[in-house]
């Protein structure tokens, strides 16, 4: 038994190199065929590589908006009236400590009058709180996202968009730039951040402000219509058991609101939908890469069996020196094979250049991605594999071509 897998092993190497040296005797056909097949490997790893980014991009653009897996928010009310905030924090507070959730925040809108150059102006803010910034991915053009060190600040932290900093005149964050709120104490906000535009429809300023800065702004007496400030809570829960502990998070603040509260929870984030939301992504992406492939295997099949009627008459003469069938039909095959893996891990090294070159960003919009996925395994796998597949494939013709081939051929050409 080893004796048969020495032999066999010994013909494969043998072959292998046979395959070799006729590939380099015959390099600038090899080249020419190969090429084709190289950059068709490039294209299907790019392809794959790209579709990857693209689906990140997709799910940190989701998270902004609805939060991590598994972000769970929750609304709480009571059937006696409005919940008192200082209340409904402290049984926030209670409920997650026993549950021991490390990520939370409240979560809300208001208005804060701020007082330009030109005029005092409303300014919608977003009320939250410091673990707000990790749980919805936000991004920061220049300064830093709120700490637990500017909860206690006497002048509130302010995190402005770029309209905000515009019209103060963009000033250096390190001078520590003010502005003045007016709300039922003014006081003096401190902006410590900008986050970047969103377009050219974000014109209006905006600001985020912490939930314990923004409360002790508001009148002692609610606006008759828009009522007393009312935040959202929002956890980020473990995704496996998320919906037990939502139940058991829902059920505790109920209890420890009391009689009359009502909790309500549900998961916000982009995993709770049903089925996959990047599918349909997934599926344009195989397509593609079924046409690259066979576009790639056409053009090297077309090209190996035009080689092969060249070689005609060194087949023939191969033959009448006692050659047989089978080391003639493993011997052209193995020529593309061995040829197609060489241009497939050519065509996988251009891929990964591409994809990391800034000319990846300029083709996808520059989107920016802030947890940037190495280059897919997947793809390079894919992309040699399909390669060795193809010139398997484009070579099996070929291979079959040489076998018919007879001594006499070999003198008639």
């Amino acid at each position: 038994m080893i004796g048969g897998l020495a032999r066999v092993g010994t013909s494969l190497v043998s072959t292998v190199v046979e395959a070799l040296e006729e590939l380099r005797i015959h390099r600038g056909r090899v080249l020419l065929s190969l090429i084709g097949v190289a950059l068709a490997v490039c294209a299907l790893a790019t392809v794959v590589a790209a579709g990857a980014i693209a689906e990140q991009a997709g799910r940190e653009m989701q998270e902004r908006y609805g939060g991590r897996p598994a972000t769970v928010q929750f609304n709480l009310a009571s059937t006696e009236g409005p919940v008192d905030p200082a209340t409904a924090q402290d049984a926030w507070e209670r409920a997650i400590d026993r549950h021991g959730v490390d990520f939370q925040t409240r979560s809300g809108w208001g208005t804060l009058t701020v007082q330009f150059a030109d005029g005092a102006v409303p300014v919608s803010t977003q009320v939250v709180d410091p673990d707000y910034g990790l749980m919805h991915r936000v991004q920061l053009e220049t300064g830093a996202w709120f700490s637990e060190r500017d909860v206690q600040r006497l002048a509130p932290a302010l995190i402005v968009n770029e309209a905000f900093w515009t019209r103060l005149g963009r000033p250096n964050l390190a001078t520590h730039p003010t502005v003045q709120v007016i709300g039922a104490d003014p006081v003096t906000g401190v902006i410590t951040g900008v986050t970047p535009s969103q377009g050219e429809w974000d014109t209006q300023p905006t600001a985020f402000m912490l939930a314990d800065a923004y409360l002790p702004l508001q009148p002692e007496t609610p606006d008759p219509v828009m009522g007393a400030f009312a935040p959202t809570y929002e956890a980020w829960l473990p995704p496996e058991g998320a919906d037990e502990l939502t139940e058991s998070l829902r059920q505790a603040l109920i209890g420890e609101l009391g009689e009359g509260a009502q909790a309500d929870g549900w998961r916000t984030d982009y995993a709770a939908m049903d089925g996959d939301p990047y599918l349909a992504i997934k599926l344009v992406i195989a397509g593609v890469a079924v046409v690259i492939l066979l576009l790639g295997a056409l053009g090297l099949l077309t090209i190996s069996l035009v080689t092969v009627r060249g070689r005609i008459r060194e087949i023939g003469i191969r033959r009448s020196f006692g050659a047989s069938a089978g080391r003639i039909f493993f011997s052209v095959l193995m020529e593309t094979v061995v040829g197609t893996f060489v241009a497939g891990v050519v065509g996988v090294g251009l891929s990964i250049a591409l994809v990391r070159s800034p000319l990846m960003g300029m083709v996808m919009g520059g989107v920016q991605v802030q947890d940037l996925p190495g280059f897919p395994l997947e793809a390079a796998a894919i992309g040699i594999a399909s390669a060795v597949a193809v010139g398997a494939l484009a070579g099996l013709l070929p291979a079959l071509a040489a076998v018919r081939v007879r001594v006499i051929d070999a003198i008639r050409f």
